[in-house]
């Protein structure tokens, strides 16, 4: 992590579990975190748990909107510089059906919100970090979040339209490397999907099935951003032992 000390990251969903986790432990590697988040309060408390030598700064933006992310990217563009390291983190994961066969049929507004965090949210973040980095010529690193339902579908319909959009951020990946791949570009683009995760977002599946901890996904970034500058990770997945598919 040497060569990355003092440059700049930005977490998106920082503001509680594995984006917590995240800038903390990038911030411990001695860089300097941007956390994005709805509850930029949250971001700050952050300060204190960082014990080396980089900085955690928090910055308003509910990755669904547009607008929010081109003024925290061109904020982000005056006040340091520029974006290093993108991690697009924030996800959102509301449980219910999509059709109205059962007694849990989610609304048209939690659909579209996860649609527009898990999916387009990552592809903004992410053509606004890119552009600061060509800008820059500076070889970065983008990571994406995903998840194992972006590999395959689990088995419970109450997963809905969640897997849909984290399938559609691993596509999304793939196609970006093979463009920055056709004009030899050097940045690099790493796919994350971690099993269930103990956070507030599967809080009831922990009850049940054997999890991961936040800080597990954020030793995952660590390691793929640590690889030497000709060495791309294209994807990883993690899981807890004994973790079987859901």
């Amino acid at each position: 992590m040497e060569r990355w000390s003092g440059k700049t990251a930005v977490v998106t969903g920082a503001s509680a579990g594995i984006g917590a986790a995240i800038c903390v432990a990038l911030a411990n590697a001695g860089m300097t975190v941007v956390g994005l988040a709805r509850r930029p309060h949250l971001v700050d408390n952050l300060k204190s748990e960082v014990t080396g030598t980089g900085s955690v700064h928090s910055k308003q933006c509910d990755v669904s909107k547009l607008e929010d992310i081109s003024v925290a990217f061109q904020w982000i563009e005056d006040t340091f510089g520029g974006v290093d390291v993108l991690v697009n983190n924030a996800g959102v994961f509301h449980q219910g059906q999509f059709t109205d066969l059962g007694d849990c049929e989610l609304s048209d507004e939690q659909i579209i919100s996860t649609i527009d965090t898990n999916l387009k949210g990552v592809v903004f973040c992410t053509r606004r970090a890119l552009a600061s980095m060509k800008k820059r010529n500076f070889d970065g690193h983008i990571v994406n979040i995903n998840s194992i339902a972006g590999l395959y579908v689990p088995f419970s319909s109450l997963f809905n339209i969640y897997p849909a959009s984290k399938h559609a951020a691993c596509a999304f990946t793939a196609s970006l490397l093979n463009e920055l791949a056709d004009y030899k570009n050097k940045i690099k683009v790493t796919s994350i999907c971690p099993g269930l995760v103990d956070t507030a977002m599967a809080s009831e599946a922990a009850k049940i099935f054997p999890t991961l901890r936040a800080s597990d996904v954020a030793d995952a970034v660590l390691y793929v951003v640590s690889t030497p500058p000709s060495v791309n990770i294209n994807e990883i997945s993690i899981s807890p032992v004994s973790e079987k598919r859901l």
